[in-house]
């Protein structure tokens, strides 16, 4: 085994914001609901187990989660009560380790390589989380368990929800190469896509190509799917995530038909993603438009300067070249601006550490 070994420990709650409704509302219980999407043009943030049987899931339209699930009910979403909560799970991880990275309220890495408890399992350390989760707050929470964060990210989905996987060191191979590509943490599925179109279904497929050959398809990707189907990952947990981005969106009550309409849309965009800016006091030479059409087909142009901006008039020039790099295909259901490539972002130099240790 020539790659870098880790105690990483993936955890990522169930059906979270869903299971803190149903928590709070016993009337909501065994029911399928969604947060968010219950106005005309409102989009699921999340789906409880009970609604995603019927296929239903986050990012879906309100009436398309309807018409599959008529009974579905729509709950408002209440993030004060869900930082509540995630305030709790996340002091839980830190009688563990401060090595904790969060992805978002309801998931995070933990890096229980040298631990507080003295643990030598990761496994063990995981199920114990797991149990002081679910006592304190009445919640259950997945987790997968490996030696780097991209097979811990992997191994939480395989035993959920109220579950978790462990994948050791000596059967991290087996295991990439009998994965389904299409369950790559990384690879969307555009990418699937064009990797099925190769000939590429799992990692022992995608072992089998050249990290030239790989490069010359997906650019510096290629790099990174090269590496990582041989069990090489070398992104530590980072317990203060920089921002790598300042965005805004906006979702229109009515579609926009007419560019007129976009840019003046863009202004008001621009002008409220600039205050943001000024707050963070940040300045980057990448501008992105993300433009989602009424069919939910999204788009994103980006253009890289040669100069850090941040001012709004510098912002919104970029962004109007952008919008007029290609005409409208549909009308516009959202428009959203970013700004990344930041001044002050460094490299980090990767880990390489080489351990032994039971999982």
């Amino acid at each position: 085994m020539d790659f870098p070994i880790r105690k990483i420990v993936h955890i990522d709650m169930d059906a979270f914001f869903a299971s803190v409704e149903q928590l709070d509302n016993p009337a909501l219980r065994g029911k399928p609901i969604a947060v968010g999407g219950g106005s005309d043009r409102g989009v699921v943030a999340a789906a409880s187990y009970e609604a995603r049987k019927y296929g239903v899931r986050s990012a879906m339209s309100g009436s398309l989660a309807k018409r599959l699930c008529p009974e579905l009910i729509f709950v408002s979403s209440n993030v004060p009560r869900y930082r509540q909560v995630s305030k709790q799970i996340r002091e839980i991880f830190h009688e563990y380790t401060d090595l904790v990275e969060p992805l978002s309220l309801d998931e995070a890495y933990l890096d229980v390589t040298h631990n507080k408890k003295g643990m030598i399992s990761a496994t063990q350390i995981a199920n114990e989380i797991r149990k002081k989760i679910e006592n304190k707050t009445k919640l259950t929470a997945s987790a997968g368990i490996s030696i780097n964060k991209f097979l811990a990210k992997v191994a939480s989905d395989y035993n959920k929800p109220n579950g978790q996987k462990t994948i050791p060191p000596e059967e991290v191979l087996g295991f990439i190469e009998t994965l389904d590509i299409r369950k790559f943490y990384g690879i969307g599925k555009v990418t699937a896509d064009k990797m099925y179109r190769l000939g590429i279904y799992t990692g022992a497929d995608l072992k089998a190509r050249t990290e030239k050959d790989l490069t010359s398809r997906f650019g510096k990707a290629g790099k990174y799917y090269h590496n990582v189907v041989r069990g090489i990952h070398f992104s530590r947990v980072k317990p203060v995530r920089k921002a790598k981005s300042v965005s805004l969106e906006r979702t229109f009550r009515k579609n926009l038909s007419s560019e007129i309409y976009v840019e003046k849309r863009l202004e008001e965009i621009v002008k409220a993603l600039q205050r943001r800016i000024s707050k963070k006091k940040i300045t980057g030479k990448t501008v992105t438009l993300k433009i989602k059409y009424s069919d939910f087909v999204i788009q994103t142009r980006s253009k890289t300067l040669p100069f850090y901006i941040s001012d709004s008039s510098l912002i919104l020039e970029e962004t109007k070249k952008l919008l007029k790099q290609e005409t409208l295909e549909d009308s516009v259901r959202l428009l959203g601006v970013s700004l990344s490539n930041f001044k002050s972002e460094t490299k980090q130099e990767p880990i390489e550490e080489q351990l032994k240790f039971c999982f």
